[in-house]
């Protein structure tokens, strides 16, 4: 027996209990479900009747509202109202009354055959024809059991209101067949006698019939329609011979809804609308093989499904107990079997477990300890401009907690002052303690202030200001305070005498190793000067040979631009006029070399694909080309600042551009799969092959509304039009719009919309 048979056992167990549960409650569900799987098959065969039953007196009344909309037709009752002439006839108002009903028959098949009959002009309507002598029609259309003259006086000569013949057969044209007959006199006051126009609307068989193939194409039983007086409106699936056979029998009850007759299942349903009788039979042997499938394929897939869970068990049990073995083994391994001795194997685990957790909370706290290490790391590479993006700068301030509060500012840099050039182990530590010294008492001021260590003599202060204002003295004041304030207060109570140095003002992160260089360079100026006090970059007119343009600053002004970054290149290009225009005195050789340095560095940009595939390159390099160093430093700054706007309106330009053909490759992939109900924000993205978010927010921003608005309105646009076409029901147009619920659809369509579907379907017929 292997040593983790009893882990192995346990889960096992576990998973047949957990099997066994379901399997008495499958079984006593099959037991429930065979016994009502009868009555369940009589229920639904009636509510199946019952639908023809409504789908049939829904077209009758159709077809009786069809005659009451020709009664207040103005063009046919100014035809009733005419007199008849035997030279002249309205020959106008009969063609036009005749286009007027051409339309009728396509919105319901029970009015495919239909005519009017004008009795004043002895004339007979139909869709698309007209006939001036009755005889003409009943060549083409007659009932066979009715002669010319029958058939005159029974249908044309007599008042009718709402009448139905019952099933008779007919003839169409060529074709034979059965048809029962809707009639109704025109005015609808008519009474007695003749009057003046008659409706009659043919309705043949196979038509009825198609509302009963529900019930006999499901069950392969039949379906009888009569009326009041028995005669048969529609049968399919019996005989007519064998429905009065069942009418005449004893044995069965006409007024019972459901009952066997024979080996038959009979429902029987009336009307209360007109009396019609809907019966319909369906084998026994129909119901009996339902509740027979039902138990087989209840007992195999239960046999299987209790197979398969066994099985899956077994497999759950050995891939569940064999890591937690492998950790028994490497908990035996590193702790040893101390104290398992009469354990089971999760106390052992859960003791050891515990134990790894206390030692990673005491690691965590080191590591909270180390902080301040990681803190004073992160201001050391960015005061040296190591960060290649404002965006690395961040997510590493906030890794490190460096509490940079504002991205404007000062670097500063504070010298200890009488140390220089010793470096023995008293001067180091003696240093050490005044550095010390030195940041207590800045951190006693007040709010938190950045400062790292910059060799064994000197700090680096990082000042953030409240805003990103523009104004070069903003803060000034407050920082000179603080730096005098701190120069007189470590001198009178340690005789530490410091020599304070400050560069220009940051307005980005980015900038703050060049405000820092700024302050190194001062408090050259102020040591070789002898200066005493704050030493001001800016207040510093630096002597120099060469001009100022380090490789950082090129590389940062390069990223930018090619960021499409204007407003920041222009403030790095302007830094740099500072820093050698007005704050340095450089030769005439000097100026034209820095001219052409940053003349270099736009080439440079040049040399990109991005640029060099634009119909401006040639334009862009020829500018650049022409600027000549002799012209005045605003125009060369003017014209530099010109072309990096052309530059990031090149790299803006392709942004938009590649940002237009995804939205348009979004939209068109939801036209053409907005019926799908799993179109999805992950399928969109997978489909353009970008992040889901990254999408999402790219849809705003090019459309100005969100990629799930967008999909709601283009599926509330096509349901509109269905709903118009008015061939759908509201349920069939949810799910051809991509809804999987009608509730769902109808919520969503009165919340664009403001209405419901159907009041909007019936504002549009409107």
């Amino acid at each position: 027996m292997p040593r983790y048979s009893r882990v192995f056992r346990r889960f096992l167990i576990s998973y047949i209990v957990i099997l066994i549960i379901p399997s008495i409650a499958g079984y006593m569900s099959y037991r429930t479900s065979i016994s009502v799987t009868q009555s369940v098959s009589i229920e639904n065969s009636v509510t199946q009747l019952q639908k023809s039953k409504e789908i049939l007196e829904r077209r009758m009344a159709e077809v009786e509202g069809f005659t009451r909309q020709l009664a207040i037709n103005q063009d046919l009752n100014i035809l009733m109202s005419e007199k008849s002439s035997d030279e002249k006839a309205n020959v106008f108002g009969i063609w036009k009354m005749m286009r007027n009903v051409l339309t009728f028959g396509q919105t319901n098949d029970f009015l495919q055959h239909f005519f009017i009959y004008l009795s004043n002009y002895n004339v007979i309507l139909t869709p698309g024809s007209a006939y001036f002598r009755p005889e003409h029609y009943y060549e083409s259309y007659h009932y066979n059991d009715l002669s010319l003259e029958e058939w005159k006086e029974s249908i044309l000569g007599k008042t009718h209101r709402s009448e139905i013949m019952p099933l008779s057969p007919f003839k169409n044209k060529n074709t034979q067949t059965s048809a029962i007959t809707y009639m109704q006199s025109l005015p609808l006051d008519s009474f007695n006698g003749s009057s003046p126009a008659i409706v009659v609307v043919i309705i043949d068989k196979k038509t009825i019939s198609s509302l009963l193939s529900g019930i006999t194409d499901r069950y392969g039983g039949w379906a009888h329609i009569s009326d009041a007086q028995g005669h048969t409106i529609a049968l399919q699936g019996i005989a007519e011979e064998d429905v009065g056979k069942l009418s005449s029998d004893t044995r069965f009850d006409r007024e019972k809804v459901s009952q066997f007759y024979e080996e038959d299942l009979v429902i029987t349903i009336r009307s209360g609308t007109n009396d019609w009788v809907y019966r319909a039979g369906i084998p026994r042997h129909v119901l009996l093989e339902n509740a027979n499938k039902i138990k087989y394929i209840t007992w195999t897939v239960t046999g299987i499904a209790i197979l398969i869970g066994l099985l899956v068990g077994l497999l759950l049990s050995y891939r569940n107990s064999v890591p937690i073995n492998r950790l028994l083994s490497v908990m035996k391994e590193q702790f040893g079997n101390e104290g398992s001795a009469g354990r089971n194997e999760y106390d052992f685990l859960q003791g050891n477990i515990s134990e790894m957790i206390t030692n990673n909370t005491r690691l965590e706290a080191e590591l909270h300890r180390q902080r301040p290490l990681i803190r004073d790391a992160f201001l050391k590479r960015l005061i040296a401009g190591e960060f290649q993006s404002r965006e690395e700068i961040i997510a590493a301030a906030s890794q490190a907690n460096a509490g940079l509060t504002s991205k404007a500012g000062y670097a500063a840099i504070l010298q200890i002052n009488g140390y220089s050039g010793m470096d023995s182990v008293d001067i180091l530590n003696e240093l050490n303690a005044a550095r010390l010294i030195l940041k207590q008492a800045l951190l006693d001021w007040g709010s938190y202030i950045p400062m790292t260590d910059s060799g064994s003599d000197k700090i680096v202060i990082l000042f953030a200001t409240k805003e990103a204002d523009m104004a070069s003295d903003f803060g000034r004041e407050e920082i000179g305070n603080v730096l005098n304030n701190l120069s007189q207060l470590v001198f009178n109570e340690y005789r530490i005498s410091i020599t304070a140095a400050v560069g220009d003002r940051f307005t980005s992160e980015a900038e703050v190793s060049h405000s820092f260089e700024q302050a190194k360079q001062a408090l050259e100026y102020a040591v070789h000067m002898s200066k005493k006090g704050i030493s001001w970059y800016s207040e510093t007119l630096l002597e120099s040979a060469t001009y100022y343009y380090p490789l950082d600053i090129e590389l940062r002004l390069i990223s930018t631009v090619r960021a499409g970054e204007i407003e920041e290149a222009k403030r790095i290009v302007q830094s740099i006029i500072t820093q050698n225009i007005d704050q340095r005195e450089l030769s005439i050789e000097m100026k034209h070399q820095l001219i052409g340095e940053l003349k270099g560095t736009i080439l440079k940009l040049l040399d990109q694909k991005a640029f060099m595939e634009s119909d401006l390159f040639e334009s862009v390099k020829n500018r650049t080309i022409d600027i000549q160093a002799t012209e005045t430093i605003e125009s060369i700054q003017a014209e530099i600042n010109e072309i990096m706007v052309v530059l990031c309106g090149i790299i803006t330009s392709k942004k938009n551009d590649s940002h237009t053909r995804t939205v348009e490759q979004i939209k068109q992939y939801i036209r053409e799969n907005y019926s799908d109900s799993e179109l999805t924000l992950y399928r969109v993205a997978e489909q353009v092959e970008r992040p889901e978010k990254y999408i999402s927010q790219l849809f705003k921003e090019v459309t100005g509304i969100n990629l799930s608005d967008h999909l709601e309105k283009i599926r509330m646009d096509q349901a509109e039009q269905l709903l118009r076409k008015n061939e759908y029901t509201v349920d069939d147009i949810a799910s051809l719009v991509g809804y999987n619920s009608s509730h769902s659809f109808r919520r969503a369509f009165k919340r664009v919309t403001g209405i419901s579907p159907s009041s909007y379907r019936q504002s549009a017929q409107e």
